[in-house]
Formats: structure tokens, C-alpha cells, sequence
């Protein structure tokens, strides 16, 4: 994660360090030599964190600020379904003759962890013309290094005739054991240690200062690290909002793929995102052809023609195959073809059967071509056909899913393992009703009304469809509200119990327009507290509950996607302001990728680091969110062709 292709210089008062992206110095030589430099002299020349014996992972590179800081953010090694237990946020700085650095250990779990930390520190005194790249030595005969261990630290020692030079180490708290490692014949390094115990969800601190007391230089003056804030927002948002709405559209032209649609006919699609899902996904291609609606429909009438042809015909438990049900995925691979896994047509997701029917409505309202909802007339009736019968609300009342335990466990837009959770972190099981699914229905049941009524001509189903969605409307509050919280609950159980973990689905229901317009306010300006924005996003899960984790997939991330449809529903419900707050933060966050919103982001808040942390395993580009800046500028009001 270390090297010359990435670089920190940071100068202060004729002094100056330069450090690898992750903060480390590695005593490297030749045209790109890292280090603490003064008065011609490196005075730092090894500077490695280890945590639990390890070297963590980049999360967010190092980045100079003006004022001679530096920030990164680093995690011990996690995976998707084993997050990190802790997060490393690392504040470096120069001042006259002096580094600081300033660890911060931030606990991601609910129950109390230990962290061991390391240090590495060596001082070879080097000259910079030794250092240089032109391989010429300098012979030294009489110098001598010499280290010793202090009560809170190290201290280094050059020596030669009448020459002396000095680097310190400090620490606060004191190390709990600082150890010489052999380097050469006459030089060691040192290894100091620390063990923090981190509480739930808590904190630890450790402050480490560097002195460097050069030959002939004066007293050093007093100085200390400058506490770095957020970078303000770019003045021009609107620009800023082009030039990701840009980049979008040019990686969704990275991200399209061939299909087949109902036809026979090929047709262009959105694949979800590199490098692991570039192939066609039912609510991703979905929600993107959304967002890109008014702006290249061409992208919802080839998503919508690929999936009326590949939508369910038959029961299939492996695949999940239900007459009329639109696929969750399509796969080409190998293990697919024999059936050793079930993705070659899998059918796993509750959401993309309605979201099928909200899009081919929507295309026709933005486009007013009946033509596409007149060919794909049959596919939608089963789709709606789905949704009643093996979607589960003729028998349950609500969309249901019933976990795979080949497949998918839960099978909603949050669909790893865990993210349909109960305050405590419970799984939730199944038949499980997750809310934002019930407005998706509760939508796609109006909509197909409409079709009805306007291109099909069937005024009896029209009414029929009314009915459904009228009768879904009118138990959805009672049975999700939660009172003490004020707040709809993710899911009910299959017992019918409310999951009560407070999570950014209850924002996709101002977009569907389930709720009242009372209701959908006070979920809207909840959604806006700052257990749940992070001044970047709106997070998946509210910080402060059990289950939360900034690096969870699902369980206290944040979703651009997630986020644009919520500043839609912000905007359907008249909270104006909130929809600009979040999409401001998303735009934000946009201009320190590059204008490129990556598939999801940690959870952190904005305080924390001057730069968006961002989740180590998302897909970049990723369709929906390379098309949430489409969606934020159709919120916003600012749509242009």
C-alpha cells in the first residue's frame, strides 16, 4: 500500500517529511527518499504502524492540507461478512524542527475489543546528498549511532568528532513496552507497543511527538499540530453537480452491456458495475434506467424489453423462478451453466417484480409513447399476477421473501447476510415484509392502474388495481409505524413482528408515496438528525444501535443510490431543504472521487476526515451511482437537457 507512486509532502518552517499514502516513512533512498528532513539531514528515516501485528489497510490515502497536516484513514484487514473491529483515523504534521501524529482508534463493534499497536522508529541521520539516486557513498569512519529507550519513548544519537545530532520519541500515553530491534552493526530500531482497550463503540487515543535537535540549530520553537476541518463545500454546487452528472453518463457508457429483449431484438442495458456484477441485475438496471429517465430513455426501454424476456415462467425452488417474477440476476459463467450455483437466472429479489412495473409506467409518462407499455401489456399483467400470488399479498397482505439458503438470505436492495436485523442485531426471519418493498408495490399497483386506464383500455382492472393499492395504503402505517420511535420499522417478521432497527429504507417511502404527507415529513427531517447523516449520506443504519458498523455492507454504510432516491422523496414531500442538505453532501462527496460516486461509502462522519472514507470492497464505476447525480439534478429542480 506504500511507495514512490504515492507520495506526502508536507513543509513547515524549514522543515519538511515525506511520507508513503498510508503515513508510513520506509527509509527508502534514491530519487523519491521519505522521511523527516532538517537542515539537510533526515531525522526520521523508519516511522511503521503495525495493528495486531499486522500493517492496515489504505481506506483513505493521505492527503496534505495547506497548513502542513496531514489525514488518512486506515483498517485492520475485514471482510464483507467479517468487517473490521476498528477503524485507524492517522493526523500527521510538521512544525519547526518537529512531527506530530495523532492516532485515533475508533471501535466499530458493539461489544468491547483490544487493540495492540506498534510504532517502528529509526533515525539514520542520513544526508541528503547520500540519499540521492547517483549511487555515490560517502565514508564515515567515526560515526557513531546510538539509541536508548526513555520512560515514554526512544531516543536517537549521531555522533562524529565534534558533530551531534538528536531525534526524540514521545508518547502519551506511555508505551507499555518499547523493544531495540537490530538494524546494522551500530544502528537499532525501536518497537513501541501499546495495548488500548476500545469500549463499545468507543474510542482510543495515542499522541506521539518527534524532536529533532540538528547540529548548530537553535532551540526549536514551540509549535503543535493545527487541527484540519472538512474542506468547504465547492462554491459553484451546480458546476460541481455538471461535472458528476459528466462523469456518470461516461461511465454508464463503460457499463453497458448487450442483451436480448422480448422480442428477439438486442437491445443496450446498464450492467451494475465492475468489476464483480457487469451483467444484467433487475432492481439495479432498474432504479439506473430511473434516474437516467429523463435523460436517456432509451436506457429504461431496453432494460424493461431484456427483462419481460427473461421474466419467470415456471416454479424452480433452486433459481427461485415464479411465473411472472422478474430475474435478480442473469450469469454466463461456467458454475452457472451446470447449476453448481444458482445465478444463472436467479430470481432472488421481492423488489424487482414492482420496480419492473414503476419503470414501464414512468417511461411512458416522461416519454408519452404508449408504444413500449402496449407491447410489454402481458408481461406486466403477470408481473401484477406475481405480486398477488407468490409475491405473497393476497396471502401475507404484504410483499414476502422467505430467505435462501442456497441463495440470498434476505432478498430486498439489502441483501447480505444480517442486514435485516433487529435493534440487538438479530436477524430477522422469514416470511419477512421489508417496508420499502410495500411502497414499491403500493406504486406499481397505481401505476399499472394508470396504464390500464389510459393504454390498455381496461377500465375494471384499472379499478381493481385501486382497490389493491388503496387497501395496502391503509394497513401499512398501522402495522410499521412504530410509536415509541416514531419511525416505520424495516420489516415485519414472519410472526408478524415489527424489526425495529431504525434504517434508511423508511426514505424510499416518501418516494413511493405510502406514507401520509404527515408521516413521510417526520421521516424526512428524522432521516436528517446526525445519527443517520453523516454530512456525506443518509447511512443505511442509525449510529448508536447495536447493530451499526461504519464498514458494514449494509448495516451503517451509505448508498448514493440509496441516498438519490430519498432526495426524491424528500422533494415529492415539499422538504426542499433536506432534499438540497443531503444532495449537497453527495455532491461533495462526488468532487473527492473525481465526480465519481463510488457504489457505497463507509459510514464516518464528515467531522472525522477531510475526505469521504470510503467502503474497501465497492465496485467503481457502479451504474447506480454513477446515475445518482442524474436523480439529484431532477430533485433539485435544476433538470436540463
Amino acid at each position: 500500500m506504500t511507495g514512490a507512486a504515492h507520495r506526502v509532502q508536507l513543509v513547515r518552517d524549514a522543515t519538511f517529511a515525506i511520507l508513503n499514502n498510508d503515513g508510513s516513512v520506509t527509509g527508502a533512498r534514491g530519487a523519491t527518499p521519505d522521511g523527516l528532513f532538517v537542515r539537510d539531514a533526515r531525522h526520521l528515516s523508519h516511522w511503521q504502524l503495525t495493528v495486531d501485528g499486522d500493517t492496515p489497510g489504505v481506506l483513505v490515502p493521505s492527503v496534505a492540507q495547506p497548513d502542513g497536516t496531514a489525514e488518512c484513514v486506515l483498517t485492520p484487514a475485514g471482510t464483507r461478512d467479517e468487517p473490521p473491529a476498528y477503524t485507524v483515523f492517522r493526523r500527521q504534521a510538521v512544525m519547526a524542527g518537529g512531527f506530530t501524529e495523532h492516532l485515533r482508534l475508533v471501535s466499530n463493534r458493539p461489544d468491547p475489543v483490544t487493540a495492540q499497536v506498534e510504532v517502528t522508529v529509526d533515525a539514520d541521520f542520513a544526508d541528503l546528498f547520500e540519499l540521492r539516486a547517483d549511487n555515490r557513498h560517502y565514508p564515515k569512519p567515526d560515526g557513531v549511532h546510538q539509541a536508548h529507550i526513555t520512560a515514554d519513548g526512544a531516543q536517537f544519537d549521531y555522533r562524529r568528532a565534534d558533530w551531534h545530532s538528536r531525534t526524540t520519541v514521545t508518547s502519551n500515553p506511555r508505551p507499555d513496552a518499547v523493544r531495540a530491534d537490530e538494524a546494522d552493526a551500530d544502528r537499532s530500531t525501536h518497537r513501541m507497543l501499546w495495548t488500548l482497550p476500545l469500549a463499545p463503540h468507543g474510542e482510543a487515543e495515542l499522541r506521539l511527538s518527534v524532536e529533532a535537535r540538528p547540529h548548530g540549530a537553535p532551540d526549536p520553537a514551540a509549535g503543535a499540530a493545527v487541527a484540519t476541518h472538512p474542506a468547504p463545500l465547492p462554491a459553484d454546487t451546480d458546476q460541481t453537480l455538471a461535472q458528476a452528472c459528466e462523469q456518470g453518463l461516461a461511465d454508464l457508457d463503460l457499463l453497458t452491456i448487450p442483451a436480448t429483449g422480448a422480442d428477439g431484438e438486442q437491445v443496450s442495458v446498464p450492467a451494475a458495475g465492475i468489476p464483480w456484477f457487469l451483467t444484467l441485475f433487475g432492481r439495479d438496471s432498474l432504479l439506473t434506467s430511473y434516474f437516467l429517465l429523463p435523460y436517456r430513455p432509451t436506457a429504461a426501454a431496453g432494460t424493461l424489453s431484456a427483462l419481460a424476456a427473461t421474466q419467470g415462467r415456471r416454479h424452480d425452488a433452486f433459481s427461485g423462478e415464479q411465473p411472472g417474477r422478474i430475474v435478480h440476476e442473469i450469469r454466463h459463467g461456467e458454475l452457472a451453466h451446470f447449476r453448481q450455483i444458482p445465478y444463472g437466472r436467479y430470481y432472488g429479489a421481492v423488489d424487482a417484480t414492482p420496480l419492473f412495473l414503476v419503470l414501464l409506467h414512468a417511461h411512458y409518462e416522461t416519454t408519452q409513447d404508449p408504444a413500449l407499455a402496449v407491447r410489454l401489456e402481458q408481461h406486466a399483467r403477470s408481473a401484477v399476477d406475481w405480486m398477488l400470488d407468490d409475491g405473497g399479498l393476497t396471502k401475507h397482505g404484504y410483499l414476502v421473501y422467505t430467505p435462501d439458503p442456497n441463495g440470498l438470505v434476505n432478498q430486498n436492495w439489502k441483501d447480505s447476510a444480517g442486514a435485516v436485523c433487529f435493534s440487538d442485531g438479530t436477524q430477522a426471519k422469514g416470511p419477512i415484509a421489508v417496508s420499502e418493498a410495500q411502497g414499491y408495490a403500493y406504486d406499481a399497483l397505481l401505476r399499472t392502474a394508470h396504464l390500464a386506464q389510459e393504454v390498455w383500455r381496461d377500465e375494471p382492472y384499472a379499478e381493481q388495481l385501486r382497490r389493491y393499492a388503496t387497501d395496502l395504503r391503509s394497513r401499512f402505517t398501522e402495522d410499521f409505524w412504530m410509536a415509541e420511535a416514531d419511525f416505520p420499522a424495516l420489516a415485519l417478521d414472519g410472526d408478524g413482528r415489527q424489526v425495529d432497527a431504525l434504517a434508511s429504507d423508511a426514505g424510499h417511502l416518501l418516494w413511493s408515496g405510502i406514507l401520509d404527507e404527515q408521516h413521510a415529513r417526520r421521516v424526512g427531517r428524522r432521516l436528517l438528525q446526525p445519527d443517520f447523516f453523516s454530512g456525506w449520506a443518509i447511512r443505511t443504519l442509525a449510529a448508536g444501535q447495536k447493530p451499526y458498523h461504519p464498514l458494514s455492507y449494509h448495516r451503517g454504510s451509505a448508498w448514493p443510490h440509496d441516498n438519490a432516491v430519498i432526495v426524491l422523496g424528500l422533494a415529492r414531500n415539499g422538504l426542499h431543504d433536506e432534499a438540497r442538505t443531503v444532495a449537497e453532501g453527495l455532491i461533495a462527496a462526488a468532487a473527492r472521487h473525481g465526480y465519481r460516486l463510488p457504489e457505497v461509502l463507509a459510514g464516518y462522519d464528515r467531522s472525522r476526515s477531510a475526505d469521504p472514507v470510503p467502503y474497501p470492497h465497492a465496485c467503481s464505476p457502479q451504474a447506480w451511482a454513477a446515475a445518482t447525480p442524474l436523480a439529484l439534478l431532477t430533485a433539485l429542480g435544476l433538470r436540463t437537457d
